[in-house]
Formats: C-alpha cells, structure tokens, sequence
C-alpha cells in the first residue's frame, strides 16, 4: 500500500518546507522507493495562473500542462521525477469541483459542508495521485503555516486519512522556526512549542519535527523540544541555513531523518551513496571563475519570478566549472539600460506578458544583435526578439505583437490559431510538453544534436505564420517549428556568437545533476572569446 508523509509548517511561513520535503524525497528515491510529490495550496484561486509573479513567484508548468506554484519545480529539481497535474491541489480548485458536483445534483438534496465534502474531496486528491503514479511513497505538503484559517481543511483531512489508511502508512513532519534572539543570544524554542500544541488541538500528533535555523543547533535545544512538545527525541531533526542549496541533502542523510520515517511505514532501508551529491557541491566550492548575465525583465524585484531561470543557468554553470552572476536590470528603465549591459557577459530575456516594461526589452535585444553579445529568449523574449528583427532590421515599421498593440500594421506576432481574444485568460494557454523538430544545419541543432526535442510550453501567441517568407532571406532563421510545421518554436541570428530565442521553456526541465543543452551552450559561447 501507498505510503503518505504529510509535512507541514508552523510559526512562520517561507522557511522552506518545500525545500526539506524534495531533500527527503530524493533521499528515498536512494533507498529505492518510488516517491512523488504534492503540494496542497490554500489559496482560493483555482492556480496559480492569473496570479501576479509579486504576489506568488513564478508559475511552474507541468509535463501535462498543469499550471502549479514554484515550490513542484523545486520538488522535480530534487527527485527528477515528472509531476503531474495531482501533484497540485488548491482550495480553489476544490471548493469548485465541490460546487460543481453540488449544481449538477450528485449529493442527491444534502447540505454541503467542509466536513464531510471538501475534506472527502481532498482525501480523493490524496488517493489520487497515488493510483495514477503507483508511488510507493506519496510526500504531501501543506502550504501556509499550522493556525491559519484557510488552510484548516487540509489539515482535518489528512487527520482523517491515517484514520482512513492507517498509522503505519500516513507519518506527519511538522516543520518549525527556532528563531535565535540576538539581544540574549540564545535560541528560542517556545514558538516551536505552541506549533505543536496548534497541531495537537487539530487533532494531529507529529511524529517527526524538523528545526529550521540560521546555525547548527545544540542537542539541548532538541532535548527541550522533544520534552516540551511531546516528541521522542530520535524524531527531532534540524536543518540549519547552508551555503548551498543541496547540502541539505547531506545533512539530512547524515540524521538519518529518511531512516525514521522509513522504520515507522514499517519499510525496509539500505545504505545510501549520496556521492554524486557531495560530488557537486565539492565542485560548486571549487570553482573559482564567473559569468555575469544581465536578466532583463519587469519583476526584477522578486526573483523568485524567474527561479527556475537562475536555476538552470546555475546549474549549467556547475557543468562548466563557473559561477553565474546576474545583473539584475529594469526593463521599465529605458534611459540606463545600455550602460547596465555595457560589462555583462551575455543577456537573457526571460517570459512574461503584458505590454509594460516591452520597449526597454527590445532595447536589450538590440543592444545584444548589434555588439555581438550572447542572447537568449525565453518564450516572450523569443517573440521580442522577432518585434525588434521586424523593426529594425526587415523595417517593417511599427512591427508589434497583437498582445500589445492589437492595431498594429505589421502583427509579426498574433494569437494562436483557433484561440480567441477574448477568452479567460485562465487555463486557456498552450500549456505543458510538446514536440519542435530542429532543422539541420542550424546552431539549435549542434546544440541538441537531434532532430526531435520535448519541451514544455506556457504561451498565447505565436510569431504570425502570414509574415514566414518575410524572414526567408534574412539572417533571422526560424530553426525549429511545431509538428506541424506552423508554429515557430525558435529563432536564431547567423552569423552571431548566440542569438537564440525559443517559443518553449527549457528551464523547467534542468536539474542539478543534468543541466538543459541550451542553458550550457549559452554559457559556453561565453567563455569563448569573441
């Protein structure tokens, strides 16, 4: 039977139990289990789609085209397992599938309530995702923090569930502040004790506690934690700040935390080789040399609006024994763009919508054709790419996307075929993977060396098939396109060091351990001197 660790928050929210979650996970996958991941999100919104990147980070997008918060592109990042649509759950999505059942008369005349309709509608996602992944270890995380209001019937319901399934198949790790009092100089624990005690009054006894930190925590910490909030001692753990980010991964293999929860699902464990991880980060320690990449974009505030981005630039730093940097620069700031761009050694202009911050982009694409530096497009900054090309270059004046200039008189860029203006604009993007096929002779093609590639998408608009034989005979290639040979899927400049752009989103399938093609390319053509 499916087993189920539910790990959730308490005193304070954003101190990264998502994180911790993914390091146990891919701890277990060692052990040779079979894990997915889940995260149930109390929001009321049905995704995080229509959210502002300030409000909730980036938006992550599954392989089937589910439209999730940023914490599954962390859990993919550490276990290297696909997700799927089940591995994201909201409130809003349901309280709607509850309303919607409730308006087509399947509780035949009863009175809908939390409990039993939403909480059995959450037990149902749990049950789930267990039978389309087959896992043998479903790790579910609670957003918010243990107390708040809206989280409530996630809570209730995994309460039930071990009623449901069993003590030995659900274990319940609660993640908590120790936060460190500089006027006295010592760690507090009595936040951590009045979580547990919330969690208690909801019916729920931890059997795991793991103590966030910004340093190594003293064992008398663990032992007044373990006395006051009713722990056995060997199940508390702790997880201090570290330098890098995949650290935690040794440290919690080196407390065992996987062999506790492994012996209370009654399931048998193994030693773990975590070399490949000591491996990285002994060669992240080690590198000396760095890059400086300007990210140019309208969210710069927030960086959590690109995650994956840094991610999968970091990661393909890794590869090549080099730091990445980024220069972080507002696209709204039209008049200092040029000089910010002046010492970077290449320039990326990731996804985005809307038509703010649009002018100061085609700025950075100009500057970076025109001075030979090496560019990337994501997704938007793939269709900017072909706006400033059109402009400047074809001198189709007044070159625009339908996005943002709906009358313009050269609509280089214009809505998908069959897709309508004026629908939601929730859900109703080209989401999720799909096939490009590369054209030989291209630089995307000695990139990938195939012909083939599988890439996932999160986007309205298409560079606009009536302008294609325009580009025909200008150094603007189009090198990749859609199965059926319509929709362009990426751009390149000849005769560039790198002038890429792609329709697609290679950033959400880069992984510590194996680094996208793209993003190491991109870094290579750095390093080579132009």
């Amino acid at each position: 039977m499916t087993k189920y660790l539910f790990v959730t928050g308490g005193v304070v929210s954003g101190i990264g139990k998502g994180i911790s979650a993914a390091a146990i996970g891919q701890l277990l996958k060692k052990h040779g289990y079979k894990v997915t991941m889940q995260k149930l999100d109390p929001y009321i919104n049905v995704d995080p789609g229509t959210m502002s990147p300030f409000q909730h980070g980036e938006v992550f997008v599954t392989h089937d085209g589910k439209e999730t918060d940023l914490d599954l592109g962390h859990y993919e990042r550490f276990i290297d397992e696909y997700l799927t649509k089940d591995s994201s759950v909201t409130s809003g999505q349901i309280y709607e599938e509850v309303i919607n059942k409730e308006r087509k008369g399947d509780y035949l005349g009863h009175t809908v309530q939390v409990i039993p309709h939403i909480t059995d509608m959450i037990k149902e996602k749990l049950h789930k995702i267990a039978k389309h992944t087959q896992a043998d270890i479903v790790i579910t995380e609670i957003g918010g923090t243990v107390g708040d209001i809206e989280s409530l019937p996630f809570i209730e319901a995994i309460r039930q569930f071990r009623r449901d399934i069993g003590y030995h198949n659900t274990y319940y790790l609660h993640t908590t502040l120790i936060p460190y009092i500089h006027a006295s100089g010592e760690y507090k624990t009595k936040p951590t004790q009045h979580s547990l005690k919330e969690l208690r009054s909801l019916g729920i006894h931890a059997d795991g506690v793991l103590l966030r930190s910004d340093a190594p925590l003293e064992d008398a910490i663990k032992d007044k934690v373990a006395l006051l909030g009713d722990i056995n001692k060997e199940a508390v753990f702790t997880s201090h700040d570290v330098d890098i980010l995949y650290e935690v991964i040794l440290n919690y293999n080196k407390q065992g935390i996987t062999e506790h929860i492994l012996k209370h699902f009654e399931l048998t464990t193994k030693a773990i080789n975590v070399s490949d991880w000591q491996s990285l980060i002994t060669k992240m320690r080690e590198t000396k040399q760095s890059l400086n990449i300007a990210m140019v974009g309208k969210y710069v505030g927030l960086h959590d609006a690109y995650f994956s981005i840094i991610e999968a630039l970091e990661h393909a730093g890794y590869h090549h024994h080099t730091h990445v940097e980024i220069t972080w620069i507002d696209a709204e700031d039209l008049n200092h763009i040029e000089t910010q761009l002046k010492d970077v050694d290449g320039i990326l202009i990731p996804g985005g919508f809307g038509v703010r911050a649009t002018e100061g982009k085609i700025k950075a694409i100009r500057y970076a054709r025109e001075n030979n530096i090496p560019f990337l497009g994501i997704c938007f900054g793939m269709q900017l790419a072909v706006v400033e090309y059109a402009r400047n270059v074809l001198n189709l004046e007044g070159a625009h996307s339908t996005e943002l200039h709906p009358k313009t008189s050269h609509p280089v860029i214009d809505i998908q075929r069959g897709r309508q203006s004026d629908e939601d604009l929730g859900g109703t993007l080209r989401l999720g993977a799909s096939i490009s096929l590369i054209k030989n002779n291209t630089k995307l093609f000695e990139i990938y060396q195939k012909e083939s590639i599988e890439e996932r998408h999160r986007h309205r608009y298409e560079v606009n098939p009536a302008y294609h034989d325009i580009f025909k005979d200008s150094e603007m290639t189009f090198s990749a396109f859609d199965q059926t040979n319509t929709l362009v899927e990426a751009i390149e400049i000849k005769n560039h060091p790198f002038f890429i752009g792609v329709q697609y989103h290679p950033e959400f399938l880069s992984r510590p351990l194996k680094p996208r093609p793209l993003f190491e390319a991109f870094l290579k053509s750095m390093m080579t001197p132009r």
